[in-house]
């Protein structure tokens, strides 16, 4: 569909492996569970390529563990999230800076809990707001977060934007709810699947920003 046929007010990004790298998330969770951090990832591979949930990478290395138990756990202990901005891809900030130039309102919505908004917050990133699924007591793929950002970001649904690498959590519940969507080809997932549906599919929030602003 041509962009200038597609009114567009408001641009809305997951985060993990659309924002910010998973490398440090699971090479924190590695050191954790005491294996080597490429044992981890390439059970993270395996999972995903399954179409499981990817903690399923940490039930197989400890059989029978409750990962929210354990996550509680690792932030009794100081080991809590960490976000700077190595763990930012490249293309990030000249990316929504460019959207934000061209008028229009970008957002930073996913599947975190509620240090994680804060984290991102503090790397004053070039977004006009920023929440969570913790925070919004829904979380992707419930037809329940897509209601958030409706309401969160300015327009009408078929008026924004949602953005992710994952086609079941991100492109297909956000289309349903009306919005439209851009597949981003990145990490794992978003290498390995592809997501029809999608009104976009790119390699990267540059090339995004190149369609959106054209």
């Amino acid at each position: 569909m041509p962009i200038r046929s597609v009114p567009i007010r408001s641009v809305v990004f997951d985060i993990g492996e659309t924002l910010t790298s998973d490398t440090r998330y699971w090479g924190d969770w590695a050191r954790w569970l005491g294996v080597p951090q490429h044992t981890l990832s390439a059970l993270v591979g395996m999972v995903v390529a399954e179409g499981r949930d990817n903690a399923d990478a940490i039930r197989i290395v400890r059989p029978g563990v409750d990962v929210g138990a354990e996550w509680r756990a690792r932030q009794d202990a100081g080991q809590g999230d960490y976000l700077d901005e190595t763990d930012l891809y490249p293309d990030v900030r000249p990316g929504l800076s460019r959207l934000r130039q061209a008028g229009l309102w970008v957002g930073i919505a996913g599947n975190q809990n509620a240090a994680v908004s804060a984290l991102l917050t503090g790397l004053a990133l070039p977004a006009d707001a920023i929440a969570t699924s913790a925070e919004w007591g829904v979380s992707k793929p419930a037809a329940g977060f897509f209601g958030r950002v409706i309401a969160w970001a300015p327009g009408e649904p078929h008026e924004i934007v949602y953005v992710g690498d994952h086609p079941d959590n991100d492109v297909t519940p956000a289309a349903a709810a009306g919005l439209r969507t851009a597949h981003l080809r990145r990490g794992p997932i978003g290498l390995t699947t592809t997501a029809p549906t999608a009104n976009w599919s790119v390699d990267s929030l540059t090339e995004l920003a190149d369609l959106l602003t054209r």
